[in-house]
């Protein structure tokens, strides 16, 4: 077991690495964030100068191994544009995002695993049919037509709910329900399938014949089985939840680190990209490593000796 997860690290610190060095490269080929800083009126010596101080004129290698000797001492620079400390941004910002991966969470979760549990178990009924069709409905509707038409029919015609920014509570509903739709239609068809499998298992049989209701064996057997499918997904969806809220942020003006990042990439400030595209990175790895801790604590007969992602 230890010897598994300190492959996974090891491996995570490589893709870890790079990811960095990819965006670094890449950003770099957008151009120039120099001509962006001075004013229409600079002289060529001003922009040279100011090139100069923010190093963009030593090679890219070096500005590289810069970057990497100021990232083990957790340095992440200042951004070029608001002249703050990238790591200020991105901590006055993450709360904000943290509120709405949990809104959605909420909606993905405590609607999705439901509904697909609710849907395997009473597959022949006639209410599964709408059931179906709500989550196909949320598969195909991309996140941001979702957020758009929120905002329409709740904000502009019926007035309900504010229709963007962060200064009150009711905020954050909209914005959560548009970010977990696509998530709770994936935690549905996980669900249901997982649970469809269980149910032809031999334990299922043999609860019925020993009379069992369908509630007791759904809760104390069939769904800790079903589970283990729902937890791969589900380290997955939350890495793209993060992902989506620039999307979802960028239509409802929420404060976050999406809208954050679209900015710092509008004003090719790479620095302030590096350290949100360094955090996502992290995250995606830490939950992916949760979720193979949790393979053996859900199933005992799981014995981890290689990598089950």
């Amino acid at each position: 077991m230890s010897a598994f997860f300190l492959k996974r690290t090891l491996q995570a610190i490589i893709a870890v690495m790079g990811v960095i060095t990819l965006i670094f490269f890449l950003q770099r080929l957008s151009g120039d964030p120099t001509l962006l800083l001075v004013p229409q009126n600079a002289t060529q010596a001003d922009i040279d100068a100011l090139r100069h101080s923010l190093g963009f004129d030593r090679p890219l290698v070096v500005q590289y191994l810069d970057f990497m000797r100021n990232l083990l001492s957790f340095d992440l620079g200042r951004s070029f544009v608001q002249n703050v400390d990238v790591t200020t941004l991105i901590w006055s910002r993450l709360p904000y995002t943290l509120m709405l991966a949990g809104g959605a969470l909420v909606v993905a979760f405590g609607i999705g695993i439901p509904l697909g549990v609710l849907m395997a178990v009473r597959r022949d009924k006639p209410e599964v049919r709408p059931m179906m069709a709500l989550v196909l409905a949320c598969q195909s509707m991309p996140t941001f037509w979702s957020a758009i038409l929120m905002i329409l029919v709740f904000a502009v015609w019926l007035g309900w709910l504010p229709p963007s920014g962060a200064r009150e509570p009711a905020s954050l509903i909209m914005p959560s329900i548009a970010l977990g739709m696509l998530s709770m239609a994936t935690f549905a068809r996980v669900s249901r399938t997982a649970v469809l499998d269980e149910l032809e298992k031999d334990y299922v049989r043999t609860g019925h014949a020993k009379g069992l209701p369908m509630r007791r064996i759904v809760m104390r057997h069939l769904l800790r089985n079903a589970s283990i499918p729902v937890v791969s997904v589900g380290a997955l969806e939350i890495a793209n939840l993060l992902a989506g809220a620039v999307i979802t942020e960028t239509v409802f003006a929420w404060p976050g680190l999406g809208q954050l990042t679209v900015q710092a990439i509008n004003a090719r400030d790479f620095l302030v990209v590096q350290g949100v595209v360094l955090l996502g990175s992290v995250t995606a790895i830490v939950l992916n490593l949760i979720a193979d801790l949790l393979y053996s604590l859900i199933d005992p007969r799981i014995r981890v000796g290689g990598d089950t992602a």
